[in-house]
């Protein structure tokens, strides 16, 4: 990929950035200070147990070093907005959500490059193509607060200082989110389809059950701190819905010729969509069935 290439995909991952921050305001900051016991379990299980078991997992589990990478770089990035929006349709605490996605974004800029140095040394065979890249956590750093770090706080200044350009912008940029990731998948895919065909079955075993490893962990750690349910929702779908756009941003800049991580990535990107939905469609059946139960038990 050519540097007018990658400056112009960063250029859209910051922007994607820019757009999650000026929707944020200082209520959602202050809510998590108010409540932080939800956002605080979501932070954790996102930052600390996901990266820790898919290192585990991909220490027990034999795969191609790439595709281990590909997974630990996925596990150590953020939750995107459309966790807010599948959050909101499934009747979880939205307001939550919102708020955990914009500090989560936060401490990416740090935590992401960090995490995924950290457990990638960790390991003999990724360490060994880690040295073969020859990429150091400080690269790292530098692509994720240029594109993470300063969007999200001119985001928050300008949501602050223009209110009014924010809400009315607001709904554009959430169809700038999702298209930029539709955009960065289908670049992965075109770039590689042909591994991606001759692997995909290997490739979606790998992401769907990654994937469910987030979620499910997303959901008990909620479950076990006693979360109501509206919180474990926002929580389950926050953990389980990465930000799949920064990790192949990353992979673009850094990671070209591993084409196994940018596959498992836009993988990601595509599955985590189509489980998000469906565990949606999943709670809403739930309460539907709850709500007639609760009816005829009136009657």
């Amino acid at each position: 990929m050519s540097a007018t290439s990658l400056v112009i995909l960063n250029a859209v991952l910051a922007l994607m950035m820019f757009g999650i921050a000026l929707s944020l305001k200082a209520e959602d900051f202050k809510r998590v200070a108010q409540k932080p016991k939800g956002p605080l379990v979501g932070l954790v299980a996102q930052f600390v147990l996901l990266p820790a078991l898919t290192f585990v997992a991909i220490s027990l589990i034999s795969m191609p070093a790439e595709i281990a990478l590909g997974l630990l770089l996925v596990s150590c990035c953020p939750g995107g907005s459309f966790s807010n929006l599948m959050t909101y349709l499934a009747n979880g605490n939205t307001a939550m959500s919102v708020s955990m996605t914009g500090i989560a974004s936060l401490l990416a800029s740090v935590l992401t490059p960090l995490n995924f140095m950290f457990y990638a040394s960790m390991n003999a065979h990724t360490d060994a193509l880690l040295k073969t890249i020859d990429v150091s956590t400080w690269d790292m750093l530098a692509i994720v607060v240029l594109v993470l770090a300063i969007p999200l706080t001119i985001g928050l200044i300008c949501g602050r200082r223009f209110p009014t350009f924010a809400a009315k912008t607001e709904q554009f940029f959430r169809v700038i989110s999702l298209t930029a990731l539709l955009g960065f998948v289908a670049i992965a895919l075109i770039l590689n389809w042909d591994q991606f065909i001759a692997g995909a079955s290997i490739y979606l075993l790998f992401v769907v059950a990654h994937n469910a490893l987030a979620l499910t962990l997303g959901w008990a750690s909620a479950r076990t701190l006693g979360l109501p349910k509206a919180d474990r929702r926002a929580v389950s779908l926050e953990v389980g819905l990465q930000n799949s756009g920064l990790g192949l941003g990353i992979i673009f800049t850094y990671f070209a010729a591993q084409t196994d991580m940018a596959i498992i990535a836009a993988a990601w990107g595509i599955w985590h969509l189509i489980s998000g939905l469906s565990l949606t469609f999943f709670w809403q059946w739930l309460d539907r069935r709850q709500l007639n139960s609760a009816g005829t038990v009136a009657k």
